[in-house]
């Protein structure tokens, strides 16, 4: 991505078209950008669903919706505050007319056989004929997402990793030392710049990998659902997400899978087209669906909000703060980060950093880095 996004910066275009920059980007990286493109002299189109990044650098919005593009003045934040004040007039409109259209119906009603007010009626119904077609405030469908508790309690530690040396090659260490642990009410999320080791931390704390020195523990009792960056890489492409779930959770009804996969908004003709040709946010619901349908008490989430629309992310975040398990998660999702997560872990220099001041002491360390560093 640093290197698309390279060229592209380094051509300055009159026209400058960027489909979701920020995805696969680390929150120093995403900084920057929105630094940069702050002061870029020309246009910019930009699809994105990172709302920070969004209410840095657009100074306009452009909505799909309902097969209709609507234009915004102003950032994100603004947008969200004028289609709201939109809905509101227009629902009010709606009102007024349809009160209108009843006050004319009852009159027709009361008169249609009346022979001396018959050229009144004929008017009325004529006035009724050429009012506009009346239709309802289309609004926005609120996405809901469940994840099913598995809670039960045990006490700590649940999950943890104590003194870990871990490398892939011997002469190149990833950590050091590393030593940290969470618990079934954590909310942690984990940032870094990208090949920092979050990814690899997440499988050490999994089992996926095993320790070079030290010890990892877990609870007897604990049930983790895993969640990759590469989540299409754990799906079968050729099958539907009925068939998937079967092939992975034999013994249920089609009925069940299909309202497991109902839970995440694949539904009716969705949930049994081949998963290849979902888009990119519908794969990840489906992988949300198989990761939840074994009630874990315990979620290791690698980026998931990549892919995900706005609704989607902020639905995701609903259901974290609701699910009464541990969650810990890397993600560079400004909005997500402040909506789900208490405690912030920092993965640099072979080994990880808790920063008591959450995300706003993490932001303000990397300005001051970009600003030692001459790039502000």
């Amino acid at each position: 991505m640093r290197l698309a996004l390279a060229r592209a910066l380094f051509a300055r275009p009159d026209l400058l078209l960027l489909d979701e920059p920020t995805n696969m980007l680390d929150v120093r990286a995403i900084l920057w950008l929105e630094n940069y493109l702050q002061t870029w002299p020309s246009t910019i189109l930009v699809v994105s669903h990172d709302r920070n990044f969004l209410n840095a650098v657009a100074t306009d919005i452009v909505h799909l919706h309902s097969q209709r593009l609507e234009g915004y003045r102003g950032n994100f934040e603004s947008f969200l505050k004028t289609k709201e004040e939109r809905l509101k007039n227009q629902q009010r409109e709606y009102e007024a007319q349809h009160q209108y259209r009843e006050h004319i119906q009852v009159f027709i009603d009361r008169f249609r056989y009346n022979a001396n007010r018959a050229s009144q009626v004929q008017s009325k119904l004529k006035l009724l004929e050429k009012l506009p077609e009346l239709k309802p405030v289309e609004k926005d469908t609120e996405v809901i997402l469940r994840f099913p508790d598995g809670f039960e309690k045990f006490s700590p530690p649940i999950l943890q990793l104590d003194e870990v040396d871990f490398w892939y090659s011997s002469d190149q260490p990833i950590f050091k030392k590393l030593s940290v642990s969470a618990d079934l009410d954590s909310r942690i999320c984990v940032v870094g710049e990208n090949g920092a080791g979050k990814s690899t931390m997440l499988k050490l704390l999994m089992g996926e990998l095993s320790p070079v020195l030290g010890i990892r523990h877990a609870h007897r009792n604990l049930k983790i659902g895993y969640f990759s960056q590469h989540h299409v890489d754990q799906l079968d492409l050729n099958i539907s997400a009925v068939e998937l779930l079967a092939k992975r959770f034999p013994g249920k009804t089609e009925e069940e899978y299909r309202h497991q996969l109902g839970s995440y908004g694949i539904s009716g003709e969705l949930a049994v087209r081949p998963v290849a040709s979902l888009s990119g946010g519908q794969k990840s619901r489906v992988a949300f669906a198989q990761m939840t349908m074994p009630c874990p008490n315990f979620y290791i989430l690698d980026e998931p909000t990549n892919h995900l629309d706005m609704e989607t992310i902020e639905a995701l975040g609903r259901a974290l703060n609701k699910f009464r398990g541990g969650v810990i998660l890397v993600s560079h999702d400004e909005r997500f980060i402040r909506l789900v997560c208490q405690e912030l872990w920092v993965c640099e220099n072979g080994g990880v950093t808790r920063i008591e001041g959450g995300f706003d002491e993490y932001r303000d360390i990397l300005q001051e880095q970009f600003q030692k560093e001459g790039y502000l």
